[in-house]
């Protein structure tokens, strides 16, 4: 094609004549498809290149951390945690109860709500936007509208992201029930019922003092 081209324009210098209008629209349309062809080829190559991978994609998932999932766990795990629980308290409250004087033989079981309870930092985020309004009568009304956004912090640990916790809350006793030797006495008993009072930080009418079978 550029032999072409050059043969048309060289026949046409050699008479000393311009090249025409047609021959100059023959050369702008050729210049055209040329291009067109050339851009088709470089298009089709991006195409059949390999996709880079979705950077979104690629960020991890925060709700998948297991700091979320508390809320998840099957019912049995729960039950078991609760039990446990119930159990080291009870354990711990009979080694002290059997400490005073005038008590043996101690036995206790413990009644609570839930396992303890974690809480975790959050950020309040307020925004406020306010709006002014003209009615019909000329006069002007403003309108404020608030937002209001709690999010919790994350932090890195490792190559972990996970929520700021500040706190873990003992769970609260439903109840409790001392059966041992000895709190037949008026004032043992008072004892005893006061220390499991303070101890478990539950008030004396959920504390239930039964003495022992000898």
């Amino acid at each position: 094609m550029l032999q072409w081209l050059k043969n048309l324009f060289e026949k046409t210098g050699s008479g000393g004549k311009k090249p025409t209008k047609v021959q100059y629209a023959v050369l702008i349309g050729l210049v055209g498809i040329f291009i067109l062809l050339v851009s088709q080829l470089f298009d089709s190559k991006e195409n059949t290149s390999p996709s880079s991978p979705n950077p979104i994609n690629e960020q991890p998932d925060l709700m998948e951390n297991d700091a979320w999932k508390q809320n998840s766990t099957p019912d049995s795990d729960k039950t078991a945690s609760i039990t446990e629980l119930e159990k080291s308290y009870a354990k711990e409250l009979e080694n002290l109860l059997n400490m005073i004087t005038g008590v043996s033989d101690t036995e206790v079981m413990i009644n609570i709500d839930a396992t303890a309870e974690q809480v975790y930092q959050t950020n309040l985020i307020v925004g406020t936007q306010v709006t002014s309004e003209e009615d019909q009568n000329g006069g002007t009304r403003k309108i404020d509208d608030e937002t209001r956004e709690q999010n919790v912090v994350i932090i890195r640990k490792g190559d972990e992201e996970i929520p700021l916790l500040i706190q873990t809350k003992k769970p609260s006793v439903r109840g409790v029930l001392v059966v041992a030797k000895g709190v037949d006495n008026l004032e043992i008993k008072r004892w005893v019922i006061d220390a499991v009072a303070k101890v478990l930080d539950v008030p004396e009418h959920r504390i239930s003092v039964m003495p022992k079978n000898s």
